[in-house]
């Protein structure tokens, strides 16, 4: 093997302990003097060896043994494919960076691999396929980015049935010179989600309310230029949203759905003609007007929350004219009527219902106050006023939602900064201001533990934040395109996520929720 094989014979007559007695003795003949190398048993392959040698690969391995340069800048798919008797593979001390998919595809007898002392920067996720009978693989004197590329190594070395060396990290900074072994996880790290357009519906809207009924996903489209309030319906073969029906109305602002045991309504809110409330008519298969709204409480409707206190239903309609009045409505198994006038006068933007502390509140938003606490009393079965926002004057809306077993809810401001706030115990405190100029909504929704706000401006792009949980504040994520945008609506079915941004002035837009796996 000549003087530059010396030095290595002794190392590797160290790796050699463990090998079938058969392929040491294969192995004598390269550490001495050239001779016939002996027979292996039946079904025994020989073993080539890629070391410190000087002959050069070309490819021409003899079926029992080889000595080879290692000047390859890769191991490339089906190398050895040639050789389908090997037991033994030494690639120890060579230049080679990269090892591909499918390198030792074909190495069905392969029960030794050591692969020491490299420069190797990738190896493929499939690098090992085919090798069925791998009883010892060596990487040692490799070390690994442990990053999201390695997570494919991480998951076999759980898995595989093989005794591996140890793997080292060479980074990032948290892992350096630990074990790919001891790294905790890369479940969380390794996954990002992105929003991608799935669908596109070419009509304005204003707002977008989702209900269930009988195993389906409907969607119910408030548009105002078209006067129609669009049903949709979930298309599990298409894996679309498709018409459904159509309620025709004037100037149709709201589409409220509302299910009381198997009866489904929608509560039809108008700028002109009064408001409506449509019950779905099983024999003629379609909305059917139900009940008429009195003009003399909603003449201007802005906003319909739907809620529940004591197995009764109620639902509240936020008024904003001066002559309006905002009024909670109820069911009494025949139909709804006006239960409580909330207040006149104020304008009413907004009406969110939630649950503070074990007790119900609405807060109303008003263009003329800043935002109210009104709390259910129990005695007298009605709201009263309880406390309010301080110093969030021009508040349009308010969300609530609730994270990690906190309450926190966002105010949608046009002028100014939008702001999240968390309840306290005592009361709602600032967390976070958000850049909004000309904001119409800041809409909180989340899906598979990914917390999001979805903030809709008229004079720039749409922007969708992301919670940090680290940092305890939400960031910018993403930006989208979406002409005057009114709402945005979370919307789950057949494992899929979506969300719907209506646009005043352009197209319904439908976008899908993905997890994008880092390392692929």
């Amino acid at each position: 093997a000549g003087g530059g094989g010396g030095g290595g014979g002794v190392g590797m007559a160290v790796r050699l302990r463990l090998l079938p007695l058969c392929a040491v003795l294969l192995l004598l003949p390269l550490l001495a003097a050239p001779r016939r190398p002996p027979r292996c048993g039946p079904g025994e392959g020989g073993g080539v060896a890629l070391g410190a040698g000087r002959s050069r690969f070309m490819g021409g391995f003899s079926s029992n043994r080889s000595l080879v340069n290692g000047t390859f800048a890769e191991v490339k798919d089906r190398m050895f494919s040639h050789l389908p008797s090997l037991q033994l593979l030494l690639l120890n001390s060579n230049s080679f960076t990269v090892i591909r998919d499918d390198a030792f595809a074909g190495l069905f007898h392969l029960e030794y691999l050591f692969i020491e002392g490299n420069k190797i920067e990738t190896i493929s996720r499939n690098a090992f396929r085919g090798l069925r009978d791998l009883t010892h693989l060596d990487l040692r004197g490799n070390k690994f980015e442990c990053d999201c590329k390695a997570k494919w190594l991480f998951l076999w070395l759980k898995m595989t049935n093989s005794t591996v060396s140890d793997v080292l990290c060479i980074g990032p900074a948290e892992y350096q010179d630990k074990k790919l072994n001891d790294v905790t996880s890369f479940d969380y790290e390794c996954t990002t989600t992105d929003f991608v357009v799935h669908q596109i519906l070419p009509y304005q809207s204003v707002s977008v309310d989702t209900f269930n009924s009988k195993n389906d996903v409907f969607v119910a489209i408030a548009q105002p230029s078209m006067e129609n309030c669009m049903v949709l319906e979930w298309d599990h073969i298409e894996m679309n949203f498709r018409s459904y029906d159509n309620i025709t109305g004037q100037s149709i602002v709201g589409c409220k759905a509302i299910l009381v045991g198997d009866q489904v309504f929608v509560v039809v809110a108008q700028l002109f003609g009064g408001s409506h409330i449509y019950k779905y008519d099983e024999s003629w298969t379609k909305f059917v007007k139900f009940q008429d709204i009195e003009e003399s409480r909603i003449s201007k409707p802005n906003d319909i929350e739907l809620f529940e206190i004591d197995s009764e239903m109620f639902f509240v309609i936020a008024d904003s004219s001066k002559a309006g009045l905002s009024t909670v409505y109820k069911w009494n198994n025949k139909g709804f009527y006006s239960y409580q006038s909330l207040h006149e006068w104020f304008r009413d933007t907004d009406a969110e219902f939630l649950d503070i502390d074990g007790k119900s509140h609405l807060i109303l938003s008003s263009r003329s106050q800043v935002p109210i606490i009104l709390q259910w009393n129990k005695a007298s079965k009605k709201f009263v006023p309880h406390s309010e926002i301080p110093n969030m004057e021009d508040v349009l809306a308010v969300k609530s939602f609730r994270m990690q077993d906190n309450l926190y809810i966002t105010l949608t401001r046009f002028i100014g900064d939008s702001r999240v706030m968390k309840w306290n115990s005592k009361q709602f405190v600032e967390i976070q201001a958000l850049p909004s100029r000309g904001a119409m909504t800041l809409q909180p929704f989340s899906f598979k533990n990914n917390y999001y706000l979805a903030l809709g401006s008229d004079y720039t792009f749409s922007q969708i934040y992301q919670w940090d949980g680290e940092k305890k504040i939400f960031r910018l994520f993403k930006e989208i395109y979406v002409q005057a945008p009114r709402s945005f609506t979370a919307v789950s079915t057949d494992r899929r996520d979506f969300f719907f941004a209506s646009s005043f002035k352009g197209n319904t837009q439908i976008f899908e929720h993905i997890i994008i796996d880092l390392s692929l």
